[in-house]
């Protein structure tokens, strides 16, 4: 699938040579480029042009949501039959879980989430793994810890009419792909069943819906119909349902880890013990504990970020897996307004590492809390396919690297 570029303008002034040589660039491998423009030069509408000419999946991103949106608004209008999605915060608000020694103040995690933006964030999920003519607009939301891109393929189920597929199974996979069975409200992120017929409201969109026909154990229909309405929208022969929640993991998996996340408890336990914090040890235990059960029974835990390098089988200390992993090897970033939105990837780190370390510190959270964070910015680096810099002012430091770049 290729973009196509919906305009009734020519790129004019300095902007063919600027696309030409981008382009170029891009086609010889360079790693690092710089695009100097004001703001009303037309730089959207030049990286636009370099994204049909490059072909690749494409992540652009914005230091805040205004930019972001604005970008996304332009950006679906120059591709309106390409996949164009939006990934920032869906917090509408956002209180962090926190503790300040000096007042022995604990601070609960407290948050508001905009469902819509949710379901924009989950559409830019699906659409990576299954397309390649994307491009997403984001904010640093992109460096943070995110879902394992393996298991939420894995946990996916791809349906097609005429094949065997009992009804019973299709439930429990729902189940663990965290979709809520429902008879009442139908939600997003709810199934529904009424005899032969599995109504599914996806986290992806407010409109599409699918239902799923059964005849004995076979699917004799899929139909996409709309959620609220149950109105007919069409039928497909074969659909792909991706979990409800970025953070899922097989009930295989999740088995497999308690018993892990029970061995460190304990050894994290006896470290606070040996040093005569009994309160701390106890505090710890109750808080993991109560975790465990929870992903026991249902396969998910408020805060089941905190255990992510557990189920993603990582080492002590790397990094989570964030949306940059569910990009091909081969994508395109631009970063728009550099000379801001670069430092700020640098900053984010060290702010969220002193918060978690009093988490830690003081047994609200186990150490691996600390590896649910966002990306350092040298692990940021080592991330970038190829990239272009977009500002008005761009910084010493990603001039230098374009220079570099040029050099090799």
């Amino acid at each position: 699938m290729n973009f196509q570029l919906n305009s009734k303008f020519a790129p004019g002034g300095d902007q063919p040579q600027a696309i030409d040589l981008l382009t170029l660039g891009l086609q010889n491998g360079l790693k690092h480029q710089t695009l100097i423009g004001a703001t009303g030069t037309g730089k959207t509408f030049t990286m636009a042009n370099v994204i049909v000419n490059y072909n690749r999946p494409t992540l652009v991103l914005a230091h805040n949501k205004t930019l972001a949106a604005q970008l996304f608004a332009e950006f679906k209008e120059f591709f309106p039959t390409n996949s164009v999605e939006y990934f920032v915060s869906y917090y509408d608000y956002y209180q962090p879980e926190a503790y300040v020694p000096q007042r022995d103040l604990y601070i609960e995690k407290d948050s508001d989430i905009n469902e819509v933006i949710e379901r924009y964030r989950n559409s830019a999920t699906m659409a990576l793994l299954s397309r390649r003519d994307v491009i997403i607009v984001s904010t640093v939301s992109c460096i943070y810890g995110l879902g394992n891109p393996d298991s939420y393929t894995e946990l996916s189920i791809k349906l097609k009419t005429g094949i065997e597929f009992k009804r019973d199974k299709l439930l429990a996979r729902l189940r663990d792909m965290q979709y809520e069975r429902t008879s009442n409200d139908f939600l997003i992120g709810t199934f529904r069943v009424r005899g032969e017929l599995v109504d599914v409201n996806l986290p992806t969109s407010e409109d599409i819906g699918v239902r799923i026909e059964f005849f004995g154990d076979n699917i004799e229909t899929i139909k996409l119909i709309n959620p609220i309405s149950g109105e007919l929208i069409g039928k497909v022969d074969e659909y792909t349902i991706f979990p409800a929640k970025q953070y899922v993991s097989t009930t295989e998996n999740i088995t497999g880890t308690i018993g892990v996340i029970r061995d460190d408890l304990e050894i994290e336990k006896k470290e606070f013990e040996s040093r005569g914090k009994m309160f701390e040890a106890a505090r710890l235990n109750q808080r993991v504990n109560y975790d465990l059960e929870m992903l026991t029974e249902t396969g998910y835990c408020k805060g089941i970020e905190n255990y992510s390098r557990y189920l993603d089988h990582r080492n002590p200390g790397t990094p989570p897996s964030t949306l940059l992993d569910y990009f091909s090897d081969d994508y395109l970033m631009f970063i728009d307004e550099s000379h801001i939105s670069v430092p700020q990837v640098r900053g984010m780190y060290n702010g969220d590492f002193a918060r978690k370390q009093n988490l830690v510190d003081y047994g609200f959270r186990m150490k691996s809390a600390m590896d649910n964070r966002p990306l350092k910015f040298e692990e940021f680096e080592q991330r970038l396919n190829q990239v272009i810099y977009t500002s008005a002012t761009p910084a010493e430091w990603e001039i230098e690297k374009s220079k570099e770049s040029a050099r090799h």
